[in-house]
């Protein structure tokens, strides 16, 4: 397939589709330019070369890096002059981004030309950008960024949310967060049975607001019908652990845990290389151990399990790292693809629907006490009387 501007673009779209999978990718967002984006996308195809882009950007900046690479017969530009910054607020690019790369790209999910959607822009633009093109699944009141932390489980990696989309969670957002998760678990890592943790400040019950202790009630009744293992309370600790495969919080407390080990992460390995250069004995130990301390660095990398998942939503969009080299690019792009070949929109909307209407047992212990004292009935946990549900 040869590259085409925009015009004539749907049509070349729908070839692409008929070729291969088909992912739409916001080129211009990303700190470091769309020779990143291009450059991972090259590395990409050498893992699936069945996938085909619909690249959205500057045509005359994109058009001699996607000759270069040798992508002309698998992507399609499209053209958009305008460019999301970071520094742009989201209601004004919700007013007047309409000619960016970033709207495009959502567009072209949104019609259908593409399976899902990847970008390296402004995570809150992002996100309004596609909660007003893709609107929220049934049953969301607040979408998630899901985003894989790496831990000792056989998998290699903990699925944590939310990790910023929203700072506020009450308790019918926090058991949504887990019921999309063990999907996203299920889905991207293939672990059969999930295990869910709510993130708190201790592992006992009665520690926590009243919106986790009300959540952990209700994902205690719900877990035996929706074929997950609720843990309860985990700690910071937990995150690399092997006790938990799903991790539920806020977007405040998610969004501060995410930064602070990317930022751990980055140290450790910038000590490390330094303190094997700080003289000959170090030198020598570091040739001994280079192979032990390389396979260390690549799995506290960030940039090997870059992506976060906004799930939630009627469509799969994948935020990466705003400062993503190519081979961030090339995770993103990777997790996007596995994804899509799953249906995985769909299933995480399956799984929220079969959960039924939780704004009635969305209640704090508070509330109940308030019945038990005027002598009214106190809500059973949901799913109690009702059919297992089929897993997705």
């Amino acid at each position: 397939m040869s590259v085409a501007s925009q015009t004539g673009s749907t049509t070349s779209g729908r070839a692409a589709a008929r070729a291969g999978r088909v992912l739409s990718i916001d080129a211009m967002g990303g700190d470091k330019g769309p020779a990143a984006v291009v450059a991972g996308l090259k590395r990409f195809r050498g893992d699936e070369p069945d996938a085909r882009f619909l690249l959205h950007g500057d045509e005359a900046v994109l058009a001699p890096l996607v000759r270069d690479a040798g992508l002309s017969d698998v992507v399609t530009i499209r053209h958009a002059a305008d460019v999301v910054s970071m520094d742009d607020k989201p209601a004004q690019v919700m007013r007047s981004g309409k000619g960016t790369s970033m709207w495009s790209a959502i567009a072209a999910l949104k019609a259908g030309e593409a399976e899902a959607c990847v970008s390296c822009g402004n995570t809150g633009a992002l996100m309004a950008v596609s909660m007003l093109q893709l609107r929220k699944a049934e049953g969301v009141t607040r979408p998630a960024i899901a985003a894989l932390w790496p831990s000792r489980n056989p998998s290699g990696f903990n699925v944590m949310l939310d990790m910023g989309a929203d700072v506020r969670a009450d308790e019918r957002d926090l058991v949504v967060y887990a019921l999309m998760g063990t999907s996203y678990a299920r889905n991207g890592l293939g672990v059969d049975r999930p295990r869910v943790g709510l993130l708190n400040v201790g592992t006992e019950e009665h520690k926590g607001r009243a919106e986790l202790k009300a959540a952990h009630e209700m994902l205690t009744g719900l877990a035996a019908r929706d074929q997950f293992d609720f843990v309860g309370f985990v700690e910071g600790s937990d995150l690399p652990s092997d006790r938990v495969d799903v991790i539920v919080t806020d977007g405040f407390t998610g969004n501060i845990a995410l930064k602070t080990g990317e930022g751990t992460a980055t140290f450790i390995a910038e000590t490390m290389r330094a303190s094997f250069r700080s003289g000959p004995l170090a030198m020598v130990a570091g040739l001994l151990g280079r192979g032990a301390f390389g396979e260390l660095r690549k799995r506290i990398d960030p940039r090997r399990v870059n992506g976060g998942v906004f799930l939630g939503l009627n469509g799969t969009v994948i935020k990466s790292h705003g400062s993503s080299d190519e081979t961030g690019v090339r995770a993103a792009v990777g997790l996007a693809y596995r994804l899509a070949r799953t249906g995985f929109a769909e299933r995480v909307a399956a799984r929220v629907a079969s959960a039924g209407p939780l704004d009635q047992s969305a209640r704090t212990d508070r509330d109940a006490d308030q019945d038990a004292g005027r002598g009214g009935p106190r809500q059973d946990a949901p799913g109690a009387e009702t059919d297992q549900a089929g897993r997705t």
